[in-house]
């Protein structure tokens, strides 16, 4: 149960309708953690500036936590098929660089909220934690289809290496493009995806010397 900060909850402008979709709660969330920040922010308080109650707050999400990844879980899975999608004729370097590319790809009017969810995710210390699970489950999608191409299993070093510096470099253009206004979060993303590949099809494989 959240504990209550002293600030009063925020409430509903008036004529304002109700958040009657996730992404609209997300937009409302985004926009308290911002102003307030996001420890002194309240379940209660971002479902009264949604204007709904507590209880339809938690049909859409577990905890506000899970509100600044938003749709992740969805996201993950259509991370997943991208992956099964791709042709086997598709060399793996080329393949990791598209779906990723396309999973970070996101529509010009969803920025600015973007901006905001990855300043929380990568500047607030209570979202480190829950922060860690997601990228585990992240890594593991990479690490499943590095495994599968390599005949090996996704625990493996290759495909585990190859997670790793996947999420590291997704995560340091997001970084850049936080830094830097200059520059279009596609055009980092791409950049910082050929830094780590363009090396990568030089020698053959993902993270390691290519399977037998």
């Amino acid at each position: 149960m959240p504990i209550m900060t002293g600030r009063p909850p925020a409430t509903v402008s008036p004529g304002r309708p109700p958040a009657t979709t996730a992404a609209d709660l997300e937009h409302v969330a985004l926009g308290l953690f911002t102003r307030q920040g996001f420890e002194e922010t309240t379940v209660d308080q971002i479902a009264a500036a949604a204007g709904i109650g507590r209880r339809t707050f938690f049909r859409y999400y577990r905890s506000k936590n899970d509100v600044a990844w938003g749709d992740f879980d969805e996201q993950l899975a259509r991370f997943r098929a991208s992956f099964q999608a791709v042709p086997a004729s598709m060399p793996l370097p080329a393949a990791l660089h598209d779906c990723i590319a396309r999973f970070n790809d996101f529509p010009a009017e969803e920025e600015p909220w973007l901006r905001r969810r990855m300043a929380l995710l990568l500047g607030v210390p209570a979202l480190q934690a829950h922060s860690t699970l997601r990228y585990a489950a992240w890594r593991a999608v990479v690490a499943e289809f590095v495994a599968g191409r390599r005949g090996e299993r996704p625990d493996d070093l290759v495909p585990q290496v190859t997670a790793h510096c996947a999420l590291g470099t997704a995560v340091t253009a997001y970084e850049c493009w936080l830094r830097d206004g200059r520059r279009s979060l596609a055009e980092l993303m791409d950049a910082a995806l050929a830094a780590w590949l363009g090396p990568v099809r030089r020698r053959g494989s993902a993270g390691g010397p290519p399977a037998p």
